[in-house]
């Protein structure tokens, strides 16, 4: 009986909330290849304005694999791992291009700019800055990192200029 040789290919993991770090030095200690892309941002603390490093997609990273069962279980047995992303036939690959891309982008020191955490119609609460504290309705993208949350009082909508870095998302009740 032989063995075809399986081909190593990129994996999306998805994390517990914030358990990206933890996930990555845990796949690292069991000798598997994982990316965790991240990029620096300004600290969204009040009393700090220094520079961090997050995750580029928060609550994912990608790991580099065969998909051999028993590697499978170990990956998915790490600590805040969730789940590989895929769909009812299994993980879907992502191509080397894709992870090589970014890469090359988290290494430089540019600003990035991801897909937007807010859809038209979320519940946001403002959280710092004039309006802090008001519960609107994300509306759109100002650019520039400006957003226009919509404020209903009276049965009448009032639109706000706020930065998004002042929004958060309420949870869905």
């Amino acid at each position: 009986m032989t063995i075809d040789r399986l081909d190593y290919s990129w994996y999306v993991l998805h994390t517990k909330s914030r358990f990206e770090n933890v996930v990555n030095e845990g796949l690292a200690k069991k000798s598997l290849e994982v990316f965790l892309p991240k990029i620096q941002v300004r600290s969204k603390r009040r009393d700090r304005k220094v520079m961090i490093r997050v995750p580029l997609f928060p609550g994912y990273l990608f790991v580099r694999t065969t998909l051999e069962p028993t590697e499978h279980i170990e990956i998915v047995k790490t600590v805040g791992a969730v789940r590989l992303v895929g769909n009812t036939d299994g993980p879907i690959p992502v191509s080397s291009e894709t992870v090589d891309s970014l890469k090359i982008i988290v290494q430089g020191n540019d600003s990035v700019t991801t897909g937007s955490r807010f859809k038209k119609g979320d519940r946001v609460i403002v959280v710092q800055g004039p309006f802090a504290g008001v519960v609107g309705t994300f509306l759109r993208h100002r650019g520039k990192g400006r957003v226009i949350v919509n404020i209903e009082a009276l049965g009448q909508y009032a639109g706000v200029n706020v930065s998004e870095e002042d929004i958060e998302l309420l949870p869905k009740i």
